[in-house]
């Protein structure tokens, strides 16, 4: 059923139930539609999705984030839609990415916006503006490390306090999920605890942890340069880390990260389709794959099958530093 060209990564191979249980799902929310097309088909076009990305569009976030493989599809997917926002060196706030997250994922929680922002802003208020590459980085890691930090926040908070870190308990993915962060007013937080023997606690809650982490080796290299570090510190260590991004894999290196030819491709084909809207924009040598602010709506050629369920509807973290329109 899956077409001889599809090639699931490793991560995605190890949850080949999960999306045999969604198609599933799906086929039988959709029966009627798909009986004009045939099952082997759907299954066809769905699992082409899945190695491709796409199948994470518009979909609930309790299946976005169900694999590995799912969280990095949907970083890739918003990179790949908006960086438009970095090319044109816009600053956003937080409350504005969360709406662009929303738009690929409607119920995408703004907590976990909240503190993509706060690895960015740190001290600052929340309604700073922030460039698209900073906010990409941090985001990136604050999802899809997402239960590793919630674990890392509760082992910090212990050694701040002054516990032995042989008695640090770390939290199950229930009790951890609504763990509130350091508070940044702390004394203690502006401290910030040893390096090294942070360094020892993470290295043990790798070892142990059911969910993605980040190499240990590249966490001891992030961290090889400091002696003490605060939380936020840390989390801003590794969204800047060019070895985690890579090891990742969802996005290109930050030099790259306006560069991206398979899309423009696609955008000029479809773009292509719109009358008169070509002639516009090559009259205008400034004018990239993309028109300005607003674009007019351009409709999908064809909708996947398994898409019926769509629902309607470098920097120090300070704010000038976020300003990619100068460089």
């Amino acid at each position: 059923m899956i077409s001889a060209h599809c090639n699931l990564h490793l991560p995605a191979q190890r949850h080949v139930l999960t999306y045999m249980e969604d198609a599933v799902c799906q086929l039988l929310e959709n029966r009627e539609d798909i009986s004009q097309y045939g099952i082997a088909r759907f299954f066809t076009e769905y699992f082409n999705s899945v190695c491709q990305g796409t199948h994470i569009l518009f979909r609930e976030f309790s299946f976005v984030q169900a694999t590995p493989h799912n969280r990095v599809s949907f970083l890739r997917a918003f990179w790949r839609c908006f960086r438009t926002v970095g090319k044109n060196g816009d600053l956003l706030t937080m409350k504005e990415y969360h709406c662009l997250l929303q738009l690929l994922c409607p119920d995408f929680p703004l907590e976990l916006t909240q503190k993509a922002a706060r690895i960015v802003l740190m001290d600052d208020a929340m309604d700073c503006l922030m460039s698209f590459s900073d906010f990409l980085f941090a985001f990136q890691i604050q999802f899809y490390y997402s239960e590793f930090l919630d674990s890392v926040a509760a082992i910090y908070e212990d050694l701040l306090s002054g516990k032995n870190p042989n008695t640090v308990i770390v939290p199950t993915s229930s009790s951890g999920q609504h763990r509130q962060r350091p508070a940044l007013g702390e004394a203690g937080m502006l401290e910030g605890v040893e390096a090294s023997l942070f360094y020892q606690c993470l290295e043990n809650l790798c070892d142990r942890h059911k969910y993605s982490c980040p190499p240990p080796a590249l966490v001891k290299e992030a961290l090889s340069n400091v002696q003490r570090l605060t939380f936020y510190g840390f989390l801003m260590a590794l969204s800047k880390h060019h070895g985690i991004n890579q090891a990742l894999g969802a996005l290109p290196d930050k030099g790259d990260l306006m560069h991206d030819p398979a899309m423009d491709e696609e955008l000029e084909r479809l773009l292509a389709q719109v009358p008169g809207l070509v002639n516009s924009i090559t009259a205008s040598p400034e004018a990239s794959c993309l028109p300005s602010r607003t674009p007019p709506r351009v409709g999908s050629p064809w909708r996947p099958l398994h898409h019926s369920r769509k629902v309607d509807g470098e920097s120090d973290g300070s704010t000038e530093e976020t300003d990619e329109s100068e460089t």
